[in-house]
């Protein structure tokens, strides 16, 4: 009778469906010598557990504080950038300079021409678009006609 108990309660654990006092039950089964010959082959697999219980791990993990890491490494990036940022000061003065100057004119019939000349392109390009927009008022026609509903 203790047999199939202890494999009914084998092939729940197996199944995952065990509460832990049955769990239990099973060591308890297994630690003890009186456990049947058939079942002697999970007598490793419970006797392990009992074996598990009692290692601790007993090395020890030297702490490396992170504040001096953090420092240095934030003085470092405090200097990379103080350094980008006065190279590229330095190297970039005279082209703002020169930027400050484009488009400005001192003549106003020179800045009335620029102005005619940038819409003149400007509406070129708009009519371009606009003839690009017939062709697809001709294709929605044509497909209508094609595919009625």
């Amino acid at each position: 009778m203790e047999f199939n108990k202890m494999e009914a309660l084998l092939e729940k654990y197996f199944e995952g469906e065990t509460s832990i006092a049955e769990e239990n039950e099973l060591k308890n089964y297994f630690s003890s010598s009186d456990a049947a010959p058939h079942l002697e082959q999970y007598k490793p697999l419970f006797g392990y557990f009992a074996e598990a219980k009692k290692e601790n791990f007993e090395k020890i993990i030297p702490l490396i504080p992170k504040k001096q890491k953090v420092a240095w490494l934030s003085i470092a990036a405090s200097i990379a950038v103080l350094l980008g940022a006065g190279t590229y000061v330095y190297f970039n003065t005279n082209e703002i300079k020169e930027n400050n100057e484009l488009g400005t004119y001192e003549n106003p019939k020179e800045a009335l021409e620029a102005t005619q000349k940038a819409l003149a392109m400007l509406s070129n390009n708009v009519n371009v678009g606009v003839e690009g927009i017939q062709y697809i008022q001709v294709y929605e026609v044509t497909k209508d006609k094609v595919f009625v509903e």
